[in-house]
């Protein structure tokens, strides 16, 4: 009964109290909440316990949680008796010769990743060159989208020039060398602000690299920018303003890597960096029009990122085309040894999918029940026309996602992470006060009891059990972006997803479709969203005032 009541004092935030103010008259309101009740002599007994349990949490309390700390218990999204191919194979990228400056400059940005590093590796252009180019369009246009944080332009020199001097001594690191690019603002960079979007932070240093800044100096990666973020990782509002949708600057572009999106689809990067923890690499991929990996949980470290949600947050590339992703994947994929959650497997990437030997399906219900648009169901045909055979078949979604799970989990996670942000009343500070926004949510999230938290979990393994019953008989599904209940299905139990462009809707938006594949299964995911790409043109579509 004790440890039944550790709950309460979540559920009524006894932490404004002291054990000396309750009373036995407060128990009754707890018990509505968690769903119980007792009787006097049950109270009565318990009593002394709770106000025992609150003196213990206040005495927590003193002791400073920063955001880098995390739990001690670990998530995974195996499920036992699951194996993989262990192997890394040599992974070979073909970068052509014959690849020229354009004349007309502007149009190297939306040259591919690929296309650049040819330039670069054949010193047809040198990357202070190309990094004093991009500079220059976000100096431009930042503004105009709402999209920069910081221009980190001393690194991105210095970058440049070690690049360039390792290239011209024949030290050539592969496709990523000396091409700029942008991180979402909350990975931490020394000498950079890490503002995580969010008013009360603006000014935050962090003396730490990011396992993803370093994975990219590594490959010769220059970093030119810190792109917007809604705030505390929440949609497309951060306490600059709002980020802009390249298509149409009277929209947003979601979020919550708003910025990231946004400024590799107006082409002020070749490739930028974001993180999802429940659609922040999907969503404003989809309503901007960019090629967005969500990996399999798990895929690559987080280490020197805020942490919002330790069991739900990932780290993903964001680019203008699946072989942009597969690159930059290529070069992150892995752990430090620091995320527990992190895990090395192998990429075993090579462009190449023979869609007449993949077992393919779609969602039925998703498409057969009108929820499409045309673009989605033209999806299925291009596939089709590609030699696919498709199999219909209903995704795992009302039928096994009865109750909102992810509400439960990442409400009390995220919560959790900022406890003392709302305790302090530093969340007064924040630009946006909504009953949608962190403020209230991390209010709310205290009164989840602890037990329906950890039976949430409970019910998050049987999840993972019966979605991997159907995904694991194919090697991708195709579904519909914004469909049912799939994106908290699929970002609880860990699956890669894809999101990619399939053209526009009547409002000259961008539409997109999903690919969900297997468990550490981007090479072949990727591989397919390309083969896609390489038959039609949509990812090739770029806004008219960004050209």
């Amino acid at each position: 009964m004790k440890y039944l009541f550790l709950s309460f004092l979540i559920c009524l935030r006894f932490a404004a109290y002291s054990q000396d103010t309750l009373t036995i008259k407060d128990i009754p309101a707890a018990e509505r909440i968690i769903g119980l009740q007792f009787n006097p002599a049950e109270r009565d007994s318990l009593f002394d316990d709770v106000k025992g349990n609150m003196k213990e949490y206040n005495k927590m309390r003193q002791y400073k949680l920063g955001n880098n700390v995390p739990l001690s218990t670990w998530q995974s999204p195996l499920l036992p008796g699951m194996k993989f191919n262990m192997k890394q194979d040599p992974v070979e990228w073909d970068i052509p010769s014959n690849v020229s400056v354009p004349v007309n400059k502007n149009e190297l940005a939306f040259y591919s990743v690929i296309q650049l590093a040819s330039l670069i590796k054949n010193k047809k252009i040198s990357s202070v060159e190309l990094t004093k180019f991009f500079i220059d369009r976000l100096k431009k246009f930042g503004d105009t989208l709402h999209c920069v944080i910081s221009l980190t332009e001393d690194i991105a020199m210095t970058e440049a020039m070690q690049a360039d001097k390792e290239i011209a001594a024949g030290k050539y690191r592969g496709p990523l060398h000396g091409i700029p690019y942008g991180l979402k603002d909350l990975f931490a960079v020394k000498g950079t602000k890490t503002t995580w979007g969010a008013a009360p932070f603006k000014e935050q240093r962090i003396d730490d690299n990011a396992y993803v800044y370093t994975k990219l100096k590594e490959a010769g990666a220059v970093l030119i920018a810190k792109f917007t973020l809604g705030a505390l990782a929440m949609g497309d509002y951060w306490y600059g303003g709002r980020t802009r949708n390249p298509w149409n600057l009277k929209r947003g572009s979601s979020g919550s890597s708003a910025g990231s999106t946004a400024a590799t689809v107006a082409g002020l990067v070749p490739f930028a960096i974001g993180t999802e923890t429940w659609g922040s690499i999907i969503s404003p991929s989809h309503t901007c029009g960019a090629t967005g990996l969500r990996p399999t949980f798990g895929s690559i470290s987080r280490t020197g990122a805020m942490a919002l949600s330790y069991s739900l947050d990932k780290v993903g590339p964001i680019c203008r085309s699946a072989a942009d992703a597969a690159i930059v994947f290529n070069y992150l994929h892995g752990t430090d040894g620091k995320d527990q959650c992190a895990v090395n497997m192998p990429f075993n990437y090579t462009g190449k999918a023979d869609l007449s030997k993949l077992k393919i399906a779609y969602a039925k219900q998703y498409f057969e029940k009108g929820d499409t648009l045309g673009n989605e169901l033209k999806v299925l045909d291009v596939y089709r026309k590609l030699g696919a055979t498709l199999v219909p078949v209903d995704f795992p979604d009302s039928t096994i996602y009865n109750f909102d799970i992810m509400g439960i989990i990442i409400g009390a996670e995220c919560s959790a992470q900022f406890d003392e942000f709302t305790r302090s009343h530093l969340a007064d500070e924040m630009t946006k006060q909504g009953k949608g926004d962190w403020p209230n949510q991390f209010r709310t999230a205290r009164f989840i009891p602890a037990v329906e938290y950890i039976n949430a979990y409970r019910h998050r393994y049987l999840l993972m059990q019966k979605v991997n019953e159907v995904i694991s008989q194919y090697d991708f599904f195709i579904c519909p972006t914004y469909a049912g209940n799939q994106s908290a299905i699929t970002n609880l139990t860990g699956y890669p997803a894809v999101c990619f462009p399939t053209g526009f809707n009547k409002n000259n938006l961008p539409t997109s479709i999903t690919l969900i594949g297997k468990l550490y299964d981007e090479a072949n995911l990727l591989a397919a969203a390309k083969a896609f790409q390489d038959a039609t043109d949509f990812d090739k579509q770029h806004p008219a005032m960004f050209r």
